[in-house]
């Protein structure tokens, strides 16, 4: 249960603190700063856990980095995992994958889209949405789901299991396997292993569109409110294939405006470090990155279901990109920006994921035996890209000639997602809390648009060393004695 914190600030407001934010991956709070008359006068989400996974992974060797950096996460081991793989292939000089290997590789992302986005919306969202935000707060949980909707919950319980099944044959375990390494994949999957999945796809396509169908109908019941919550225009970015089409293991980097006019498009993701920037401020372990051509105050922009969904030109199976354009139709022509469409896309991509692990199964090719590319000149650098279940995901490395890593920085999708998230909460105060009395089910209001992004907290704060960082000191009455700063370069101020 949020603790709900007041205390004075020199201007004489009163501080509110959601500490912990509830059912998210990871540790955060949200501030709000209100005066007498309860008008909003600041929000903020802050990260108050740090992580040292960009530092301590330089010195070891660039084979363990796939294993090591999962570690970061056990709800989505698997994006890492990957995604420093990738980035490994390119380091170590190995070429093209063969297929089975990368259709394994795969298997094993799209397993974890299941299971995330299963997680997520049924086990952390839907008590929001299904039981009502300012519901009973002991019965807001998983468990008055299954109370109430003991269908919806237990369904949701099979599909995240079936996600962790894939997981579990492909990487060797269902969190923190070892199935992708630099080259290619260490484990081949038998018939008996294919057979005992594909007995099961077909249901998990069933249940996924009839998820997919449910979260429409909540939006039509009350479609002023559900497509108009925490509504702002943004950018947004993510991986398309060649033709556009939606690829959530590999692709080119396309950004849109809120319009969705083009910003780039099938840029080359080894280069994102001259298209994106990473910006810092004080109260936040969690970066806020941007568009380098539009600046830190107009080049911020969203990842995830919500922008991949409108971005892609087509979703490159039938089911899924047929509730694609129900979704679509509800912006009459335009993008949508309500920040509770995330969950309708989420399970748009959730039925997308079952769609492709059902034709990857049927793909004679997933049962090759040839699991490793051939070995080319060794490179040194190499950036790894995946669309992460929460958006998308960069690792980038250094390796020198011992085969140590030197340099590692990784952007996640919820540091990619970092200033939305901070226009959500703040959007959501100004509309429910700007002068009412405060309650817990209004405050309820902040935590839903946080968790729509469903953030993972723990892989957005990785960061280890001149973080910025302000002391302040008040005497009795709250006026400022003194304060000091460092800021991200190591700058006192």
């Amino acid at each position: 249960m949020p603790n709900l914190e007041t205390a004075p600030s020199p201007q004489k407001l009163r501080r509110i603190a959601i500490d912990p934010v509830t059912r998210v991956e990871g540790h955060g709070k949200v501030t709000i700063l209100l005066d007498e008359e309860n008008k909003v006068h600041q929000v903020r989400l802050h990260i108050v856990e740090v992580r040292g996974f960009e530092k301590f992974i330089e010195g070891r060797p660039y084979w363990e980095v796939p294993v090591i950096v999962q570690r970061l996460c056990g709800i989505c081991p698997v994006s890492h995992h990957v995604a420093a793989a990738k980035a490994m292939d390119i380091i170590a000089g190995y070429g093209t994958l063969p297929p089975a290997a990368e259709k394994l590789r795969r298997l094993m992302h799209y397993g974890q889209m299941v299971q995330s986005h299963a997680l997520h919306f049924f086990h952390l969202a839907s008590p929001d949405l299904l039981l009502g935000f300012d519901s009973d707060l002991t019965r807001r949980n998983i468990m008055g789901v299954l109370a109430d909707f003991p269908e919806i919950a237990k369904q949701g319980v099979f599909m995240r299991k079936f996600g962790q099944e894939v997981i579990h044959h492909t990487a060797g375990k269902r969190i923190h396997g070892t199935g992708a390494i630099p080259g290619g994949m260490n484990k081949a999957l038998t018939q008996e292993e294919r057979d005992l999945l594909r007995n099961g796809v077909d249901q998990i396509v069933e249940w996924a569109i009839g998820s997919v169908r449910m979260i429409e109908k909540l939006h039509l019941t009350n479609p002023r409110f559900y497509n108009h919550f925490a509504e702002f225009g943004t950018n947004m970015m993510g991986l398309v294939r060649s033709d556009g089409a939606m690829d959530l293991y590999h692709g080119g980097l396309r950004a849109t405006d809120a319009g969705k006019k083009i910003i780039f498009d099938h840029a080359d993701y080894s280069q994102y470090d001259r298209m994106l920037q990473e910006g810092v401020k004080p109260w936040s372990y969690m970066k806020f990155p941007y568009i380098k051509s539009l600046g830190p105050e107009h080049g911020w922009y969203k990842v995830g279901p919500l922008a991949r969904v409108q971005i892609c030109d087509f979703i490159p199976s039938p089911e899924a990109e047929s509730e694609r354009k129900k979704m679509m139709a509800m912006g009459e022509g335009r993008p949508v920006h309500g920040t509770l469409f995330y969950h309708w896309a989420r399970l748009i991509e959730l039925l997308h994921a079952a769609e492709v692990i059902r034709d990857l199964l049927d793909d004679p090719e997933i049962l090759g035996k040839d699991l490793m590319a051939d070995k080319g000149p060794w490179r040194g650098e190499g950036v790894g890209v995946i669309e992460a279940p929460r958006g998308t995901l960069f690792h980038h490395y250094r390796v020198d000639k011992d085969d140590l890593v030197t340099f590692c920085n990784l952007i996640v999708s919820t540091t990619n997602n970092n200033q939305a998230m901070n226009e959500a909460i703040r959007a959501v105060a100004l509309q429910y809390l700007d002068g009412c009395e405060i309650t817990e089910g209004l405050l309820n209001h902040i935590e839903v648009a946080i968790r729509a992004y469903d953030p993972c907290l723990s892989c957005a704060t990785h960061a280890l060393g001149q973080m910025p960082l302000e002391v302040s000191l008040q005497d009795a009455a709250g006026a400022m004695v003194s304060r000091l700063c460092r800021n991200s370069d190591g700058a006192i101020v």
